[in-house]
């Protein structure tokens, strides 16, 4: 073994038990406390000790993808579940048998112990657990991306079809108080002037002098009622391009910078850096065939689909989290449009018709019954005088 020690800490419930259920679990380092890993999932309707048992296996799997060497601790508030894991009581329901074996399966014997917490210190599991709960409740499919533990690559999650409300129009009824996204293109970069690839996995460039003055002047615009509410939260892509613009937002709104790799932008592979006329004349086939067909990556990238996916999951969790609230989420241009075409229930190729400026704004509504509006798209009067023209 490596030495490495771990802790897993999880939870899962229903509500009505059984009912619509959920799981969510974490895995940190047990040295520095640093959050390695996040698993949440909306398992429809079980029992809370399924749930629970859920939570435990996502978390072990998890640990399992960072080091399947370690030592790991699991800490949960399920006595229950920590009795039976650590071999004092017996596994008598029939429905919690095999999800025990799974669990035990996980690590070879002997690298795993089980301690119990109250449910006051278990609570960021616990808060993804009621996450999940929310999102089991409304019908709507969530579940954090993964790695497959058969194959040891990323899973591919099912095609899930969209909670649909049917045809509405917008305003004219009363479904419930909307979720307001407010979508930053973070602000302007040296690739921006460029128009080159900036994905995922390239340079990861901050923001240019003109770009830090976009995002100042985004939280200015935000913060003197831009939107009908306050925001209540500021999420963000880890890159720091949209740190940089998230923390100016979020400064002006005296609010904290949630990161989320879901929103993250796409990775462009071998494209990375790299203008379209350079990639045209290297890839002239694989550019066109990832223009037409959005389940077609870049050599060594992230297609479309997939992107499209991460996102919804994103989207999803924000509508669990924040129900009639509303959040700005900064981010870039791929994971915007995604966004939009969700909102427009358009088609992959919406992506690449969306104009979205540096420091634009982008204002999104969901309804409670599957119903969306986009209320605003590429919104610059905030940026008079220092956006730059003709960026897309």
């Amino acid at each position: 073994m490596t030495g490495r020690r771990l802790v897993v800490e999880a939870d899962g419930g229903s509500r009505g038990n059984p009912g619509p259920a959920g799981y969510g679990a974490l895995v940190k380092d047990a040295v520095t406390g640093e959050l390695l890993a996040e698993r949440a999932e909306a398992i429809g309707r079980e029992t809370n000790n399924v749930a629970e048992y859920r939570g435990l296996i996502a978390g072990l799997e998890a640990a399992r993808e960072i080091d399947p060497e370690a030592r790991v601790e699991v800490r949960m508030d399920s006595k229950l579940v920590v009795e039976q894991m650590s071999g004092r009581w017996k596994v008598k329901h029939p429905s919690m048998q095999p999800l025990a074996l799974r669990a035990r399966a996980v690590f070879p014997p002997g690298q795993v112990s089980f301690s119990w917490i109250p449910r006051e210190i278990n609570k960021h599991a616990d808060r993804l657990a009621n996450e999940a709960m929310d999102a089991a409740a409304r019908g709507t499919t969530w579940v954090a991306p993964g790695l497959s533990p058969e194959r040891g690559e990323p899973a591919q999650p099912e095609p899930v079809q969209e909670p649909r409300a049917g045809s509405r129009l917008v305003g004219w009824d009363d479904p419930g108080a909307p979720t307001t996204t407010v979508l930053v293109r973070h602000g302007e970069t040296a690739h921006t002037v460029a128009k080159v690839f900036c994905g995922r996995d390239g340079l990861d460039p901050g923001l240019t002098e003109r770009g830090r003055a976009q995002a100042a002047a985004v939280g200015r615009a935000l913060a003197a009622g831009f939107t009908d509410d306050a925001p209540v939260a500021v999420v963000c892509s880890p890159l720091r391009r949209a740190r940089e613009t998230a923390d100016e937002v979020a400064a002006a709104l005296g609010l904290e910078v949630r990161v989320d790799d879901a929103f993250v932008e796409a990775s462009f592979g071998q494209w990375d850096g790299l203008g379209f006329a350079a990639v045209r004349e290297r890839w002239p086939a694989e550019l066109q065939a990832w223009l037409d067909d959005s389940a077609v990556a870049p050599p060594g990238g992230e297609s479309l689909d997939q992107v499209h996916r991460r996102v919804r999951l994103g989207r999803d969790k924000l509508l669990a989290r924040y129900p009639g609230r509303t959040v700005v989420v900064v981010s870039h241009v791929t994971p915007i449009g995604q966004l939009t075409r969700l909102a427009l229930d358009a088609p992959p190729a919406t992506v690449y018709r969306v104009e979205l400026s540096p420091g634009s704004l982008h204002v999104l509504r969901w309804w409670p019954d599957g119903g969306s509006s986009v209320r605003a798209l590429n919104a610059t009067t905030h940026l008079a005088g220092i956006a730059a023209p003709d960026f897309v």
